[in-house]
């Protein structure tokens, strides 16, 4: 119960909507490599390369750099810091943790109870997604941790600990409730498919994230086709509140195909819901623009 509730409140400090998900992302890593090879300290300068990839595709898109999270995570009891022969963090500033050869590590007892108890890494892990990403980064954010899949997908979250995580239960009939708005196609590019009665490829994109306060309803959902939905919670694709679609710069495609699919969507317009149906509020297509979309946007 101790380290979960520790996990928990993680998420709990972040402030006015805003994503700050630098610690959650670098305890994935930590885990990640206590999976792969046990209980051994993690040196900044090795760390850093592959965390600022973490950092870049699945934080805000205002950059942050790993030695702030590296030196304040202690702070949360999951995670120690000392510099070369045992002396202290030299703080946040990287060039000073580079050259004290500063390592961390996740707690002892905290790591001794994950690897005893594969459930607990389990919630751990499903409580950090869970509370600072969408559900459809999931996956890469695994594979990119050095975690397995599916090591969340089976997680049961503890009862006692529902109460402090965004909202447990989710809208079941959303779904069918944005199909039926959107008539059933990709609000980006019309994509349409159908194998017997069932729709298929088509997904709810929320504008503003469920771990952030994002409500199941019409005005912060979109229908999308699965690949939209990717590079929109990726931050490729955004929109602005006249219904134009962006793309963004650091986007790269060169085959015809993904121009054809991504590139030039830019600046063409999000298909509205069908008459007498929310649109998307305002609010939350501003929250998605400075929390998500990787701007500049394609001129």
């Amino acid at each position: 119960m101790e380290w979960l509730e520790r996990v928990t409140r993680l998420r709990r400090w972040t402030r006015g909507g805003e994503r700050d998900p630098h610690k959650a992302l670098l305890l994935l890593y930590a885990i990640g490599q206590l999976q792969r090879t046990g209980f051994k300290p993690v040196r900044f300068r090795e760390a850093e390369p592959a965390l600022e990839l973490l950092f870049a595709e699945f934080g805000p898109p205002k950059l942050a750099g790993p030695a702030y999270p590296f030196h304040h995570l202690a702070s949360d009891g999951l995670w120690e810091v000392a510099a070369a022969g045992g002396r202290p963090s030299p703080g946040a500033d990287r060039d000073l943790m580079t050259a004290g050869d500063v390592h961390g590590r996740l707690m002892p007892e905290f790591a001794k109870e994950m690897l005893a108890d594969p459930a607990l890494m389990s919630q751990i892990v499903r409580i950090l997604l869970d509370t600072n990403f969408e559900p459809s980064l999931h996956p890469d954010l695994c594979s990119a941790s050095g975690l397995m899949p599916e090591i969340a997908q089976t997680a049961a979250i503890a009862p006692y600990l529902k109460d402090h995580l965004p909202r447990a239960e989710r809208d079941p009939t959303l779904r069918q409730k944005i199909l039926v708005a959107y008539d059933c196609r990709c609000a980006f590019c019309g994509y349409e498919g159908w194998i017997g009665n069932s729709v298929i490829g088509l997904e709810v994109a929320r504008l503003r994230w469920w771990a952030f306060d994002g409500q199941d309803d019409l005005t912060n959902c979109l229908c999308l086709c699965a690949l939209h939905h990717r590079l929109f919670d990726k931050g490729v694709l955004g929109v602005v509140p006249s219904g134009k679609i962006l793309v963004s710069r650091h986007f790269v495609g060169t085959t015809e195909t993904s121009r054809r699919m991504v590139s030039e969507l830019n600046g063409k317009g999000v298909a509205p819901p069908q008459t007498g149906f929310a649109r998307p509020d305002v609010r939350n297509v501003d929250w998605h623009t400075r929390q998500v979309f990787r701007g500049p946007a394609r001129i």
